[in-house]
């Protein structure tokens, strides 16, 4: 089968920082679905592991956690999908990835694809579609619902409200939940997007944070959600967070955190990494294919739309070198997506 890897860590702008390859095709066993990837999107975390993780010796490691397809082969265990599936997952971090024609994935963190997208559109989907379910409802515990309440107290802001899971947890957090919410962006064109996305309000992260939020009537904030930058970012967060608030994060700041300066406002602390119940094989695996399946739901009624920014062409090791360049450029808007091989 097609592939597309490399055999050492090292910067993009090497010549073999991704190679175009031919690989076995795997075998299903258990409860694991064989998937003829069609459409895949790209995400930071392709780049940092791309930069960092060496793979097995004299083997090639393929990225790639983030795609739609369909089910060509089921292992014995397998219970929910069957042979022609339309599928939509992010997969597994300790696993070969979908830069390849085929791949492995587990069922239980296997959903339906949406069926009013194209692959391209849900492509973008599932990976972000999982981090931003996991903040609000499984880290801040806030309880999805179908209708929201006219008034609330409760204010979120989300840090990088533009970019791959900053597009589709606004849309959650507005649709979801009753808080009011707040997004940042820098730029015209991703603040338009932003409040394309039914943001509230949106504020430029790099000017003060409270003197804006108090322009728009707003004292505090008792959700934060910092998507990337948090060392940059992390006085200000315990400036204007609330007695009380919650605070989320996902990325990996690259200066520690002094997070005693919580402690006298009583704000917890929570880290999502969407790929935890995989990775650890945890009891509740299973919920990843149920927020897929609700949120495919959630599209099909038009309350949800896709966060496809880019279409980069069909997948290769040229165009997945442009998409890793683009996202370390941290200029993306939405998600930067590739079909076909």
């Amino acid at each position: 089968m097609k592939a597309i890897g490399y055999f050492k860590p090292q910067a993009v702008t090497q010549a073999d920082s991704l190679v175009d390859l031919e690989l076995p095709k795997p075998t299903p066993t258990g409860r694991d679905l064989l998937i003829n990837v069609e459409a895949l999107s790209v995400n930071p975390v392709d780049t940092k592991v791309r930069k960092s993780t060496a793979p097995e010796a004299g083997a090639a490691k393929v990225l790639g956690w983030d795609a739609v397809g369909q089910v060509v082969g089921v292992g014995d265990s397998v219970e929910n999908f069957k042979l022609g599936d339309k599928v939509s997952y992010a997969g597994d971090l300790t696993r070969a990835g979908s830069n390849a024609e085929f791949q492995l994935v587990d069922e239980r963190i296997v959903g339906r694809k949406p069926s009013s997208l194209s692959n391209i559109e849900a492509a973008a989907m599932p990976l972000t579609t999982i981090t931003a379910w996991e903040l609000l409802f499984d880290r801040l515990g806030f309880t999805p619902k179908h209708t929201r309440e006219t008034t609330t107290k409760k204010r979120i802001l989300i840090l990088g409200a533009a970019g791959g899971v900053g597009s589709i947890l606004t849309q959650l957090a507005k649709k979801l939940t009753d808080a009011t919410v707040i997004g940042t962006a820098s730029r015209p064109q991703s603040e338009a997007w932003v409040r394309e996305l039914g943001a509230d309000y949106v504020i430029n992260h790099y000017l003060p944070f409270m003197p804006q939020l108090r322009a728009i009537g707003i004292d505090d904030i008792t959700h934060v959600i910092s998507l990337n930058h948090t060392d940059q970012h992390f006085d200000q967060i315990v400036d204007v967070i609330a007695p009380q608030g919650k605070f989320a994060l996902i990325d990996d700041p690259k200066q520690p955190l002094d997070i005693i300066k919580l402690k006298t406002k009583s704000v917890s602390l929570h880290w999502e990494f969407m790929y935890t119940r995989s990775m650890y094989q945890t009891h509740d695996m299973q919920k990843q294919s149920q927020l897929l399946n609700s949120v495919a739901e959630l599209i099909d009624r038009g309350e949800i739309k896709t966060t496809l920014g880019e279409n980069f062409g069909s997948i290769n090791a040229a165009n997945l070198k442009r998409a890793h360049t683009q996202l370390e450029a941290n200029k993306a808007i939405g998600k930067i997506v590739l079909e076909g091989f």
